[in-house]
């Protein structure tokens, strides 16, 4: 049965640490992690979370992109568990974006990130998956990809006039958006 897990807040030593590799994907730990972490991000309207944001510093996150009351105009995929991922090729175009995360509760940043990414990652059955992403579920795996390297979206903001409150994230972008 999964559980809910606690996502740890900025300030936290293990969100600044390189998380390891997954050794063995089929490990019952491994999927019972996975399987905890699919259920905390659903639960807190994520559209993503990794597992150093739950303490654990393995190199294994979700990709989760559904609408929900923080992400309204989210794409919908199926949850996805990436192990072990990594990076292939990136567009030379970035993007500015709004980006939010759980362990920073409250602010909402314009995050540059590369428009579109091909990827390579384990899945839980332990088959290597290639793939490429392009605009928000790009935004999310370059997110999560991050919080692996002890990277946080605020890490990458270039003005601190990008930041906002998660209060007027909702009436400035989510309200005009429904307009």
């Amino acid at each position: 049965m999964a559980e809910l897990l606690p996502v740890i807040q900025l300030g936290n030593p293990t969100l600044r640490r390189k998380a390891s590799f997954v050794e063995d994907i089929h490990n019952e730990r491994i999927q019972k992690l996975i399987d905890d972490l699919m259920a905390t991000v659903a639960q807190a309207n994520g559209v993503g979370i990794a597992a150093p944001q739950v303490a654990e510093s393995e190199r294994l996150f979700i990709v989760a992109s559904r609408p929900n009351p923080r992400y309204p105009n989210a794409p919908e995929m199926e949850p996805t568990a990436m192990i072990n991922p990594k990076i292939l090729a990136n567009s030379t175009e970035v993007v500015k974006g709004w980006e939010g995360c759980l362990s920073i509760p409250g602010i909402r940043s314009l995050v540059p990130r590369y428009q579109a990414i091909e990827v390579e990652y384990f899945d839980r059955n332990g088959k290597l998956q290639k793939q490429e992403f392009t605009d928000f579920v790009a935004r999310i795996f370059q997110h999560e990809y991050d919080h692996l390297d002890g990277i946080v979206f605020l890490d990458r903001i270039e003005s601190s006039l990008d930041i906002i409150t998660e209060q007027e994230y909702q009436k400035l972008v989510v309200n005009n958006s429904k307009e």
